[in-house]
């Protein structure tokens, strides 16, 4: 069931009609539905089915706190990736012992608010990172139930800034050492070997890459046994992809990932830990924009919106395809247009669709980027002394602000003079 949909010529989000949250929020601003992301992961945990799973969301997806609350109701636990994910996670009910910390360069402030705070996992991605946290564990008289991320060499076939399973990506540890690195884990005080893990990327599409770093761990679980270790759990990330658009190529259904995954490690002996980000809530939220000015150019039409790259980096960063589609629904009638999605930054860059067919718009129309629920808000700046744009959740005929645009005092009065230019 689609959640933003068409009802009496006006674009809904669930009950609510999107130019009423605009009348009242302003724009741009950010919207996601309730309904889509406890669909969301209902379906993909119900795809593992059968299996000892758990299903940590991956924060830095969207770290928004009513979203975090919203999936760990629905008993998701979290995947972070820094101190400031982790303070999010709990502070939006995330139990401890339902927490993986990843990421490739964590601190020692950051393992040891990990260690105190009693997460379930780290994925350690280094020998360095090793040393540190047996240091840090073993000075707190704790330990530190550990996990390694192997880089398997698997070419995810994803676009390259999203890439991290090939050997010249910065993640994890050689595939070719691994069972060296184990070892000498197991030597180390304050340290607890319990798992593998492997992530090898963002949007994919195909199954056969996942399939083939799965199989890669499998045989890498049973060396490290024979080698003495006790391997309960195996950490297969997340990375399955959503689509943007109709005509994108459609990614497989959770039902046919947890397939696979059943098939593959349904004889391994282990807790499985998936964490899933995009899946869950790109699909469950909008970018809500209004249309300042239609300038005709000499070869192209451009509109320019008031949101802007500062708010969604993704079609800069990653060429990123993006839905777009009026808030009052076009009529038959409604003429065509070839025009170029513009924002209202000093960038050429700043630009979210070129010379992209869509129903002609007016200077004050309202219209939405489909798909911005995941990596938008989050990836958010402040460049050109632009303010955060306001996020709002939506259930059933309700909806909320979950977090409020910033005053432009709220955002100059970080700075601070030196003493030498207040005199």
């Amino acid at each position: 069931m689609r959640h933003f949909a068409y009802r009496d010529g006006q674009l809904f989000a669930e009950d609510v009609p999107v130019a009423k949250m605009a009348e009242a929020v302003g724009t741009p601003f950010y919207c996601y539905s309730t309904a889509t992301l406890e669909r969301h992961f209902d379906v993909f945990a119900q795809s593992l089915e059968g299996l000892d799973a758990l299903v940590c969301f991956a924060v830095k997806s969207n770290s928004n706190q009513a979203v975090i609350s919203t999936l760990a109701r629905r008993g998701a636990g979290a995947d972070v990736v820094s101190l400031g994910e982790l303070k999010r996670a709990l502070a939006a009910g995330v139990p401890s012992e339902r927490i993986v910390f990843s990421g490739v360069g964590k601190t020692r402030e950051e393992m040891a608010a990990g260690l105190q705070a009693g997460i379930y996992q780290f994925n350690v991605e280094s020998e360095p990172e090793l040393d540190a946290l047996s240091e840090v564990a073993s000075g707190l008289g704790l330990t530190a139930n550990i996990a390694f991320r192997v880089n398997p060499d698997v070419d995810a076939k994803t676009h390259a800034k999203i890439s991290t399973g090939k050997a010249e990506n910065k993640f994890g540890v050689p595939w070719d050492r691994a069972r060296e690195i184990y070892a000498r884990a197991a030597a180390l005080p304050g340290i607890r070997v319990v798992g593998v893990d492997v992530h090898i990327g963002s949007q994919l599409t195909d199954l056969m890459p996942f399939e083939e770093a799965f199989a890669r761990v499998g045989k890498l679980i049973q060396m490290l046994r024979e080698d003495g270790h006790a391997i309960e759990r195996a950490d297969l990330g997340g990375g399955l992809g959503i689509p943007y658009y109709e005509d994108s190529e459609a990614p497989p259904l959770p039902i046919a990932y947890g397939a696979m995954v059943n098939r593959i490690t349904h004889n391994w002996g282990v807790r499985l830990i998936l964490e899933p980000g995009r899946l869950i809530v790109g699909n469950a939220g909008i970018l809500v924009t209004r249309v300042i000015y239609v300038k005709q150019a000499t070869k192209k039409t451009f509109v320019v919106v008031d949101a802007a790259m500062n708010d969604l980096i993704r079609p800069s960063l990653y060429d990123a395809h993006h839905d777009i589609a009026p808030v009052a629904e076009p009529q038959a009638i409604t003429p065509r247009i070839t025009a170029t999605l513009v924002g209202p930054v000093c960038e050429t860059g700043d630009t979210f669709a070129t010379d992209r067919e869509m129903p002609a718009v007016k200077e004050g129309d309202l219209v939405v980027l489909h798909s911005a629920g995941a990596y938008g808000a989050v990836m958010a700046s402040t460049y050109n002394t632009r303010l955060l744009v306001p996020e709002v959740l939506v259930k059933g005929g309700e909806f909320a602000v979950v977090r409020p645009r910033p005053t432009y005092d709220d955002l100059i009065g970080l700075d601070r003079l030196p003493p030498w230019l207040n005199s």
